[in-house]
């Protein structure tokens, strides 16, 4: 706003200098500081929830103070947020700034987002994580996790050494769990145990351990082109490309050499990630092919058939509950319904091959889904009943994000 005072008709000098001041204050404090609020279209309740500010809507301040030097404000509790720039394309730049916030449900929050000098140093430091990482001293696994659960999979080495029948060796394009029960970051702790006894990690003791058995199967969440009962997969993955750990979100992408399925060849890459909090990893897969490509296919392993599917394909959620020594796990994928052709619950006599089946017909070739665990043990899930919860509110959210208004 511009006031001045007229006198015959003339700007006086003092009026003038008044004005321009103010009008460089207001442009100083627009530049520095930029309001937006956050909606919850849903009637649930929505915790630890990632926000995605994208930078073009930020474009003055990233300019003038550097994306590292922004600074997230809840405007309600006049509190500083936990943020995590990402260079989501790893081309340098940084595309969106993430924090999380809790919102109840049918409401909505205000937060200004503001730039300083030293908006680094401001920033608030959180005790939990994301973290993933390549892993050469265990063959070459590439594992990740947040302050609720851990993943792997395996490399070419871990291939090799079992074509070859070397002890040691992994074939599988299959995904691994480890069960944690703590918040804090156990990977490396782990590993570095496995350093003097390889079976470290297989022993409970306090934070959780991987009783978890892949073999050829799909784990949770590997996939594959199924036809006629037969599911055709990749093999380990070849290269490997981290992009992001932080305390909101970790991604990397995995490629895998070109595999047959049926007559057809297909390459294919994934992105991964996993947002704190969350007890289902994002799987972004990218496959090429040189014809069509039917019933691409997402499964979960059923290992000895001793536990129940449940399957909710209109909504988009689907799980399997099985004994898993002395407590009880939960696995489940959640995705489009759009996407979703078909399930089967296959239960067969060969090893490592009965499989909850969800078959997808994906789009331009791009399927994108969530997969994960909840372990009774961690006291994160109680019940079957409170992981279908889990599931049914998962597949709501990603139906209907979170809406941020500039």
């Amino acid at each position: 706003m511009i006031i001045h005072t007229l006198r015959k008709g003339r700007l006086t000098c003092a009026s003038f200098v008044l004005a321009i001041t103010l009008l460089c204050s207001c442009q100083q404090e627009g530049n520095s500081s930029k309001s937006f609020t956050v909606t919850n279209n849903l009637a649930i309740d929505r915790n630890a929830e990632t926000v995605s500010v994208p930078v073009h809507e930020i474009e003055a301040l990233v300019k003038e103070y550097g994306a590292e030097n922004l600074l997230i404000r809840d405007e309600e509790t006049d509190s500083l947020l936990v943020t995590q720039a990402l260079d989501s394309d790893a081309n340098g730049t940084v595309d969106e700034i993430l924090f999380q916030t809790d919102i109840a449900a049918k409401a909505e929050k205000k937060f200004a987002i503001t730039g300083a000098k030293d908006g680094a140093a401001k920033q608030p430091k959180s005790k939990l994580t994301t973290y993933s990482r390549f892993v050469p001293e265990r063959t070459d696994d590439y594992t990740w996790e947040n302050d609720r659960v851990a993943f792997r999979t395996y490399g070419p080495v871990a291939q090799k050494m079992a074509e070859e029948g070397k002890s040691g060796g992994t074939l599988t394009s299959g995904m691994d769990a480890w069960l944690k029960r703590v918040n804090y970051p156990i990977i490396n702790k782990w590993y570095k145990g496995y350093k003097d006894d390889p079976y470290y990690y297989h022993k409970d003791r306090g934070e959780g351990y991987d009783p978890y058995h892949v073999g050829k199967s799909r784990g949770i969440g590997g996939i594959g082109v199924l036809e006629e009962d037969t599911l055709y997969v990749s093999k380990n993955f070849t290269k490997y490309k981290t992009i992001a750990e932080g305390p909101i979100r970790t991604v990397f992408e995995l490629t895998y050499a070109p595999w047959q399925a049926n007559g057809r060849t297909i390459t294919e890459k994934k992105r991964i990630s996993l947002d704190l909090g969350s007890n289902l990893t994002r799987f972004e897969e990218h496959l090429e092919t040189n014809q069509p490509l039917p019933n691409v296919t997402i499964g979960i392993t059923l290992h000895d058939k001793k536990g129940e599917v449940k399957a909710k394909p209109e909504q988009g959620w689907f799980r399997y509950w099985e004994p898993m020594d002395d407590s009880s796990l939960g696995t489940g994928i959640v995705l489009a319904p759009g996407v979703v052709e078909d399930y089967k619950d296959y239960r067969v006599d060969t090893e490592d091959q009965s499989h909850l089946y969800v078959i997808t017909n994906p789009d331009n070739n791009t399927l994108t889904y969530y997969a994960g665990f909840g372990w009774e043990k961690s006291g994160q899930f109680k019940s079957k009943e409170a992981w279908d919860l889990y599931l049914a509110d998962f597949a709501k959210r990603i139906a209907t994000p979170l809406e941020v208004r500039f």
